[in-house]
């Protein structure tokens, strides 16, 4: 038998998983680490707790499942993206925690340069906004704040990159420093049409360019590694790609025209839109979706803060549930949301908004709203927030949308799978397994040792498809959808 060993590093936990060579999910472990918030809005993750839990991850995997190490044949990789390291390429250690994704302390970093006039060569070169968001402003906030940081950037000291970034590096001892091109296009720092780091970018962030890792496809064979001595012999770290992209590949949407939508903490709304680098609508950004085979393709993209994260947080900290199960249960048995609506802006609005300032509310309350009415407008405004990208997508461009691919341990709620596709009036299609970001990496590692020779080769093996078809009246839909547009002006402001 031969496996591929893929690590999905997400932002919440680090997961080892085995899949064998017909793509089947053999066995996972999972280890969850800590978040820190030191300020309001700013969020921390430990780099080298991360890489400690992959390393314990992966030796559970290997010794709880009884696997033969000499099966596994090569390591994926994918990632939480947007989440910027820093660290000393002599000692190894990072000079500050990992900035992440949701973290807005680049907020006034942003602001100055689109103060500045930079919004329409960063769009133009990066396809992205100006936004706390994506990792240049982490970055660049590690170094203007980190002591001593800046000074060891100028003089060559000093590496930069992504989650895999600094796995990859710490796989292979320090030898190999890459990253892949649906990372980097996620920095802000990287140019979607020439494929590599843009020295204007670079400049408006002043990043020195030595810091940044080596680009490849996607499907490269980025590095060989024992993963410390784990293995007995070094197997190629090959397919490397950012989460949400991972899925994208992982639903198989190799051809314009398909979509997913990616349910974790945030989501990820993304449309391949062919080989072609377009500039985006307003409101949404253009990203390289995958790189396999000799051929890049595009997808325009919109990302939401809270999906996951909104049903975690009523688990944790509101506590009106005591688990994410149950609250399938609890929207099913009122029979409608009573007006009451939940705009989860914990850490701002992502697409189409792109607010940093924006905070969440909850509103149409009244005294005969309950708890159940609470975490039914929870769920229901993960399906508002997607909803706003598709028609966005939909209405402002050629793209069409033949088919909404779902993942992600939400998309196993079947009241919001439901209401996902009444709001969309539109087929939602639901992955059988949830971890579809791995599956996208375990795809691009059999391209890489030519497991596979082509996406045709890779189709047939796509499991069972699980359709949810609309239900809903046209005016119940615009009705309910008109009050979550009305509870978003108050916040969005």
């Amino acid at each position: 038998m031969r496996y591929i060993l893929t690590i999905d590093q997400s932002t919440s936990s680090t997961k080892a998983i085995l899949f064998d060579d017909t793509c089947r999910l053999v066995c996972r472990e999972n280890i969850p680490h800590k978040q820190y918030y030191p300020a309001p809005g700013w969020v921390e993750h430990d780099p080298q707790e991360i890489w400690q839990n992959m390393l314990e991850a992966i030796r559970l995997l290997v010794t709880r499942n009884g696997i033969d190490r000499a099966d596994i044949v090569s390591l994926a990789i994918t990632n939480q993206r947007e989440t910027a390291v820093v660290w000393n390429k002599k000692s190894g250690r990072p000079v500050g925690n990992a900035v992440v994704w949701q973290c807005q302390r680049g907020t006034a970093i942003c602001e100055e340069l689109s103060r500045q006039g930079a919004d329409p060569i960063v769009l133009e070169k990066s396809g992205l906004n100006i936004n706390p968001y994506f990792s240049a402003s982490g970055i660049k906030w590690l170094l203007d704040n980190e002591s001593g940081a800046r000074a060891l950037a100028e003089q060559g000291e000093l590496l930069c990159g992504t989650i895999e970034s600094w796995l990859i590096w710490k796989l292979t001892g320090g030898r190999v420093h890459a990253t892949d091109y649906t990372n980097a296009s996620r920095t802000l720092l990287f140019n979607i049409h020439t494929l590599d780091w843009d020295d204007k970018l670079l400049e408006l962030f002043t990043i020195p360019r030595e810091m940044m890792p080596q680009v490849k496809p996607s499907d490269s064979i980025f590095a060989y590694t024992d993963i410390e001595e784990i293995l007995e012999d070094p197997v190629p770290v090959a397919g490397v790609l950012g989460d949400s992209h991972g899925a994208l590949v992982g639903q198989m949407c190799f051809e314009e025209g398909m979509g997913k939508a990616t349910y974790g903490t945030g989501s990820s709304v993304m449309i391949n839109i062919g080989k072609e680098a377009m500039l985006p609508p307003k409101g949404l950004v253009t990203s390289v979706a995958f790189a396999a085979l000799g051929e890049v393709f595009y997808a325009f993209e919109g990302n939401i803060h809270c999906t996951g994260a909104t049903i975690k947080w009523l688990v944790d900290n509101l506590k009106l549930i005591n688990s994410p199960i149950v609250a399938e249960e609890m929207a099913t048995s009122v029979e409608g949301n009573e007006g009451v609506y939940l705009v989860p802006a914990f850490s701002g609005l992502g697409a189409p908004w792109w607010n940093p300032e924006a905070r969440a509310i909850l509103c149409g309350m009244t005294l005969s709203t309950t708890r159940e009415h609470v975490v039914r407008a929870s769920l229901e405004a993960i399906a508002y927030q997607v909803k706003d990208l598709i028609d966005l997508m939909k209405y402002h461009t050629d793209v069409v949308l033949k088919e909404l691919r779902v993942d992600g341990g939400p998309s196993r709620n079947n009241f919001l799978m439901q209401f996902q596709a009444d709001m969309l009036d539109a087929k939602i299609n639901r992955l059988e397994i949830e971890e579809a970001s791995a599956l996208g990496a375990v795809i691009l590692s059999g391209f890489a040792t030519g497991l596979w020779s082509s996406f045709e080769a890779v189709k047939r093996l796509r499991k069972g498809d699980d359709y949810i078809l609309p239900d809903m009246e046209e005016s119940l839909r615009t009705s309910l959808y008109e009050g979550w547009k009305t509870a978003v002006e108050m916040v969005n402001k």
